[in-house]
């Protein structure tokens, strides 16, 4: 960071919702206050979001809600991205099964097309996204659909997405289904990790730089990196530190915070990895039984060494304590052995 504040290195901030904004229908800790005071400041702020069951309006309304400031045209989901991609590539009117939401129906017919529910229709594509009444039934009209030729677009592959009861089945559980049936993938994935979302919110931060806000590494962080956007992993909903210290490169977040109070607090946040295994009081070594923690400091800092050796050696545990302040700082973490 250039700035005392994260925030500072940026002109535009772009949300994740679940995970990060909120989980469920509850506003996460620190959201509220973190896009109130960015709004205060002037500074804009876009939400992509992989959910295609609700409608950009829709989502500005649930945020505006919870007391979090949004308008429709911040908005950008998967659903309207891939409705939006179908209305260029077919022609008007053009019959769509759509496996999902009513939200991805009406972003269909918006796009110009029609909208179906069997394959008895002669849809020439099929557009599935999260739906939680989709069913057996959905996916085997969509089956036969594609198996006579019609295009298959995915709002998104999360595998799965955050509840209260913890991770439930996403939207790229029910496409791997189909994809077992089928034998194959679907043509086309639109929402996260592809780049579109994000590439179209950097666009309207003109030349200033944009920094992708996420919980999930598969799809915030890896989109972002796949859009050439920096990112700030918050570790409020889906991914977690033995995730991060076993990513893949392509996987790999810019800065990790707690969670959104990160953006402005300067002790909230830190850049990972760290330049080497010795951070801020903290020190790794990795040896034959994986890696050890000494020293004391921050824990995000511990975290930040943690990577930095994890990701060199590629080595990601397990993770074992080698002073008095590193078992405490590993348990807080999740890594204690």
């Amino acid at each position: 960071m250039s700035g005392d504040r994260l925030v500072d290195d940026y002109a535009l901030v772009v949300f994740d919702l679940d995970g990060v904004i909120y989980l469920i229908d509850e506003p996460i800790p620190g959201a509220v206050d973190t896009v109130t005071r960015l709004h205060g400041e002037g500074r804009p702020v876009a939400y992509a979001t992989n959910n295609a069951s609700r409608r950009a309006a829709d989502v500005a309304d649930l945020l505006t809600g919870m007391g979090v400031p949004a308008r429709p045209e911040e908005v950008l989901t998967s659903a309207a991205a891939a409705a939006e991609l179908l209305g260029e590539r077919l022609p008007s009117g053009a019959p769509v099964l759509v496996v999902g939401a009513d939200a991805l129906r009406a972003e269909i017919s918006e796009a110009g097309l029609k909208p179906v529910a069997t394959a008895d229709e002669a849809p020439v594509a099929v557009i599935q996204g999260y739906g939680p009444q989709v069913g057996w039934a959905d996916l085997a009209e969509a089956a036969v659909a594609v198996r006579a030729g019609a295009i298959w677009v995915a709002t998104n592959t999360d595998r799965t997405l955050p509840s209260g009861r913890g991770p439930l089945p996403g939207n790229g559980a029910l496409v791997a289904a189909l994809a077992t049936a089928l034998g194959r993938n679907p043509d086309e994935v639109v929402g996260k990790p592809a780049p579109e979302l994000f590439a179209t919110a950097a666009r309207r931060a003109d030349s200033g730089r944009t920094v992708v806000v996420g919980d999930r590494l598969d799809t915030d962080i890896e989109g972002a990196n796949r859009a050439g956007l920096d990112s700030l992993l918050v570790l409020t909903g889906v991914s977690d530190a033995v995730e991060l210290l076993a990513a893949p490169a392509e996987r790999r977040p810019t800065y990790v915070s707690w969670d959104l109070t990160g953006l402005f607090d300067p002790e909230g946040v830190v850049r990972v990895p760290a330049s080497a295994a010795e951070y801020g009081g903290w020190q790794v070594t990795v040896g034959t039984e994986g890696l050890r923690l000494s020293g004391s400091g921050r824990t995000l800092g511990a975290l930040a060494a943690l990577c930095a050796a994890a990701w060199h050696s590629d080595r990601s545990g397990p993770v074992r304590s080698g002073s008095p302040a590193a078992a405490p700082v590993l348990a807080q973490l999740g890594l204690a052995s």
